[in-house]
This record gives C-alpha cells, structure tokens and sequence, in this order.
C-alpha cells in the first residue's frame, strides 16, 4: 500500500547522503603483462582524489597511492590516461604538481620521473607506453611562464630514465593516443588541428622511426580517427566515422585499410579525455568492441570470419576494455539498475565475473526508476522538422505516490559537452529526484554522440538554437503525452548544459518555471576570450569565427537577453574552474539580482569544473532540491534535515 503525497515532497531512502556514502567513479583499467588487474577511483570521500587499486588473482586490493597523491593529469584540462602500468611499476602524473611519478612493485613510495618545470604545473604528462628500451613515449603539454592558450604546446615526446627528453611530434596544436608496435620500431598517434576539436577532423599518422618516414593512414577533413592499437601481426586497428558512424577499421602498408566492425551504431566516443578504448583484439584475433545504438551500449564480439556476436550481458555502457587472457576482457560497465562495476568477462561463459563491485545502496529496486529511451518530433537550425532522442525517467517509489488528478514536475537534464551523451547506467544523482516523485528526462538533442555524424553536425552553428529546440521539444512533448505537469517543468544542466539551461530561461515563450546552472556558460564572448587551449577555438564551430561573428555572440549570450528571464534561477559553481571560469556565473548572478529576479548562488571554493568532494556534492543537490521545493510548492522531507537555500528576491 503506497500513500498519496505531493510530487517532489515524498521521503526516501536516496538521499544526498547515500550519493556520496562510499561512492567511486571509477575510471580506467589496466591489466599488467603478468594478468594483474588495476583501475581508478575517484573518492569523493578523500576530496575528490584519484586512488589507483591494484587487485592480485588471489582477490587482494591495495591502494597504490600514498595520503598527498591524486592520479590524474591536467593535460587539455578534462584529464584521462593519468596512468598507466609495465612489469609491475606504475608511473602517473599527479594532480598537485603535475609531475610524472613512478611506483615499483615493492615499493610504497611514489619516485618523481620528470624534471622540475619552469613554471609550476607547467609541464603536463598523459597518454604513456613503455619502449621495450624502458622509455616512456608519451604526451607533453607545456605551460611557458606567463603564456596564454596560444603558446601552449602539445608534443608527443620520449622520457628517459634521467629525465631527458625527446620530442618526437610537434607542430600539430593537438596530439594524442601515441602507440609503439611490438618492436618499437614504428609509432602511431592522431592530432589535429585548430579550429577542429577531435570529433570533427582528425589525422593518424605512423612513422618508422628508423627511416623517419610518415605516412598518413587516415583521418582529415571531415572525417574522425580514434583509438589506434596495433595487433599482433603488425597491422593497426582504428575507429573512424568516414561512413557517418565511428566504426573499426584495419590498416597495413600492403592492403591500406580495410573494414572491420562497420554498422550503424557508435564504437568511438567523443575525445573529452585521453586514452579511451572502445577495442581490444583478443590473441586468437577476435575483436571485442563496445557499441552504442540507441543511447544504449552493446558488447560485441567479432570473430575472424566476420561473423558478429552480441553477447547477452545486463549493461547498458561500457568503457576502457583490455584483455585479460585468452577468452577474456576487463572493462568498466554498468546497467540501468546497478552503477559502474569493473567486470571479467569470459566468452562463452554464463555470467561476468565482478572485480570491483558497485556500492550495495541497501535500497529496494522499486526506489530505482529504470530509463526508457525515447523519440520525439523537433526542428533544426533551419525550422525543419527532425527527430530528436531522449532518456526518460518516470517517478518511482515503493512507499509513495501521487496524489489522485496531479502529474509529476520534470526535470530536463542537460549534459555537458555539448559533444556528449546522456547516460543510461544507474545514477543516484538522478535516482535522488525520481525517488522523490520528480520525473527526469535527460535529453540527447542534436549534436550529442551516439547516433552518427549527421545528428552531431546538427550543432555545428547553432549551439544555442538546436539545443534549446530539443530540450523545450522533450518537455512540450512529454506534458502533450501527459506524463508530467506542462506548469511544472524545471531545467537543468553543467557546463555547455549550464548555457542551455540559461538560454532556455531566456526567452520570452520560455514553457520553465525554474532552472539550475552548474557552471554554465552566460556571455560566450567572454568564454572565447578567457577560456582554455583545448576548447580556445571550440566555438568557431559551434557559433562562429569571433570577432568576426560577434553579433551572432551577442545574440546567443544569455548574459545579454537579462530582460528576458524571468523565472528563478539557481547558480552553483566551482572557485577554481578554468574550464568556465567563475566570472560567467556572476554575471548572470548580477545581472538577475539588478533586476529583482529571484535567484540563488552558491560559490564551492576548491572545485574545479565539476564537483569532486563529498560535502560539496550534498550541498549542491539538497540547495537545488531547496530551490525546487521553494519554488514548485512543495515540503521537504523532514528527517533529512536538509538546509534550506536562500533564494534572492
């Protein structure tokens, strides 16, 4: 028997509280030459930092990372590929200083490979292999004293044991995925160029490093080239879009490339961070892949004669797969009803086995509101009708449930990127407002990845336009189908999510009765300006050429339509955020308080783009949660005791 209670008011267990109760995100894994099983932490308990965990056959876990050492490396700001492991050492670039450190096998203390920069956290270090000479080949970002973005450099470099250093790649603003065949006698790695970023145009290159000789295998204009690996028999497998989807392909010298997985589904994802992998080749020559196809991953297998297999396994995304034998691989996945979990997965066999369990939340699955993907009618940059695609999430609780003649609020989530995706693995973030009564979609509009090229270009000049559309398509059409309250739609977004969400509010036919900006973006002049190397030219293709363009910049800054909202808004933002920096929320916040709009901010210092401690993640979803109650009409549950966010009036 469930009792009938206001939407967004209901008790439950999923409180902010079990959000961060013992929660990892858990990144990358890696197996060492002698089936070692190693992987990332991220600890919101610990302040956020990276923790590398090694797990021996017999079962043992041990943390590799002594109290002041964070794994993870600044390189193009968003980080990835921090570390990685050879015969039982273990080098990573560590967060504080961004020096590379080495760990022994038998060693607790953390050794500093690389030189003192000449500024601090100047030189910046990702993406590494081991040379059979016991090099380092890996990638460079240095930071020259008192440089902006343009004099940033990113270079594929060699590191030798006394901290001398080769360059081996310059000149491309962008390098990556630096890969050694078996003889390191030949490197692989892509790059690009401004005002390109990795998921329009890419180019991979090899290069005999006896003769010097390059040779470009793929990529260029218009097409995306990720995730080189070479194989056994000295061909080198990659992933590209040159059909429309990130497919894999083969390239050797003799036949040049060749086919391998092609369908229309996504193997590749965005290049956010460094060190990605979607493909591993098993010794037998199967390939196992992950693929995405309607915002769900697959896992698939597929053999030496072609034929494909999609193995039956409860997950719905997955992510850095390395081969952990002969029949098997590791990877990081997890489904709608169980976060992320490191599995071994045997071919053939019943079941994966779990390495690294997820958290057991302790809660009854009828708390936990399962997505369902869904497609609904929009419009382009143009005005053309088109399909758009969506994750929803309707109410869920074992104890309660609305009252009789009313519909839930909903929330729109907007993810970051904009070059992204929603994400259909269990989320307590998202759970805490479903569990509550809340209905959430989370919105895939054009230009998210996971449906081909064609839906990712939809963006390109019309960030602002085509992103808004869909988001204000997904919530008109959910109320017309009358799953949620059309009076009470709320919208919410991170980063690129965050100017949505602003541009959203301002409007003048804007359907929101509220919203919540996590470090959005407010004046995209002022992002072109003051922003990044990695993202310095981003919108070039999202909204124009600037100076150039400036009047479309004005046009599209919700920092310059002020008079235009007029619904509350809530501000959360990071004091250390050089991603978008903390002057673009207190604008908005400026902006709104001189015209007596109600608004709420709260400023994390320490954060950086994106919240990583635990007490700050609780703050952030119970004052948004404080927000929506103040201003939707509803009461809190009080045995969470949350504090209420003050809203300016």
């Amino acid at each position: 028997m469930t009792t009938p209670a206001a939407y967004g008011s209901w008790p439950t267990p999923l409180t902010s509280e079990l959000v961060v109760a013992a929660a990892v995100r858990l990144g990358e894994v890696r197996v060492d030459s002698d089936g070692t099983v190693l992987w990332a932490e991220g600890r919101p308990s610990e302040g956020g930092r990276t923790q590398i965990v090694r797990r021996r056959a017999d079962g043992t876990l041990t943390d590799l990372l002594p109290e002041g050492f964070d794994a993870r490396t600044a390189v193009h700001e968003y980080g990835g590929a921090a570390w990685w492991v050879d015969g039982g050492t273990v080098w990573f670039a560590n967060w504080s200083d961004q020096r590379l450190y080495r760990i022994d096998r038998d060693s607790a203390t953390p050794t500093v490979v690389s030189t003192e920069p000449a500024t601090p956290r100047g030189d910046r270090w990702a993406d590494g292999v081991v040379a059979p000479d016991g090099s380092l080949v890996l990638v460079r970002e240095q930071h020259p004293p008192g440089g902006g973005p343009a004099q940033v450099r990113n270079e594929v470099v060699r590191l030798h044991a006394d901290g001398e250093v080769d360059v081996l790649v310059t000149g491309p603003d962008f390098v990556t995925s630096p890969r050694l065949d078996a003889t390191g006698g030949r490197l692989a790695w892509v790059s690009w160029d401004h005002p390109s970023m990795p998921w329009d145009d890419t180019v991979l290159t090899v290069r005999d490093l006896g003769s010097g000789v390059d040779t470009v295998v793929a990529g260029g204009p218009g097409e995306s080239v990720s995730e080189p690996r070479w194989q056994d028999d000295g061909s080198l497998m990659f992933v590209s879009d040159r059909t429309g989807w990130w497919s894999l392909y083969r390239w050797t010298p003799d036949d040049g490339v060749r086919p391998v997985l092609v369908e229309e589904a996504e193997i590749g994802v965005p290049g956010w961070t460094l060190g990605t992998s979607r493909h591993v080749t098993l010794p037998d020559g199967r390939v196992v892949a992950a693929s995405r196809r309607a915002g769900y991953d697959r896992l698939l297998v597929r053999a030496p004669d072609g034929a494909v297999e999609v193995l039956d396994l409860p997950l719905s995304a997955a992510g850095s797969l390395q081969v952990a034998g002969p029949d098997a691989v590791v990877l990081v996945a997890g489904g709608p009803t169980h976060e992320a979990s490191i599995w071994r997965v045997t071919i053939g066999a019943p079941e994966p086995e779990v390495l690294r369990p997820a958290r057991d939340l302790g809660v009854d699955e009828g708390y936990l509101s399962v997505p369902e993907p869904i497609e609904f009618p929009s419009t382009d940059g143009d005005g053309a009708p088109r399909t758009a695609h969506a994750l929803f999430y309707p109410p869920a609780s074992v104890t309660h449930r609305g009252r009789d003649g009313e519909l839930p609020p909903l929330l729109v989530v907007i993810h970051g990127g904009p070059t992204a995706a929603a994400s259909p693995v269990l989320s307590v973030g998202v759970q805490y407002w479903t569990s509550r009564g809340f209905a959430v979609v989370d919105v895939d509009y054009g230009g998210s990845t996971g449906y081909g090229r064609a839906y990712r270009d939809l963006l390109k000049g019309a960030w602002g336009i085509v992103d808004v559309a869909d988001c204000i398509a997904a919530a008109r059409w959910l109320g017309e189908q009358g799953r949620v309250d059309a009076q009470r739609l709320a919208i919410r977004g991170g980063s690129a999510g965050g100017y949505t969400t602003l541009a959203a509010l301002a409007r003048d036919d804007t359907p929101f009765a509220a919203g919540a900006d996590h470090f959005g973006v407010a004046d995209l002049e002022a992002l072109a300006a003051d922003t990044h190397k990695f993202e310095s030219r981003y919108l070039d293709g999202l909204v124009g050429r600037y100076p150039e363009d400036r009047d479309v910049y004005v046009e599209r800054s919700p920092i310059h339509h002020v008079e235009r909202f007029g619904k509350p808004l809530i501000v959360l933002q990071g004091s250390e955020d050089a991603i978008v920096p903390p002057n673009q929320s207190q604008l908005i916040v400026d902006a709104l308080r001189s015209r007596h709009v109600p608004v709420a901010y709260l400023l994390f210092e320490g954060e950086q783009h994106g919240f990583r401690r635990g007490e700050n993640i609780r703050r952030a979803l119970d004052a948004e949660l404080s927000f929506y109650g103040q201003v939707l009409g509803f009461d809190l549950p009080a045995e969470e005791g949350i504090e209420p966010v003050e809203i300016e009036r």
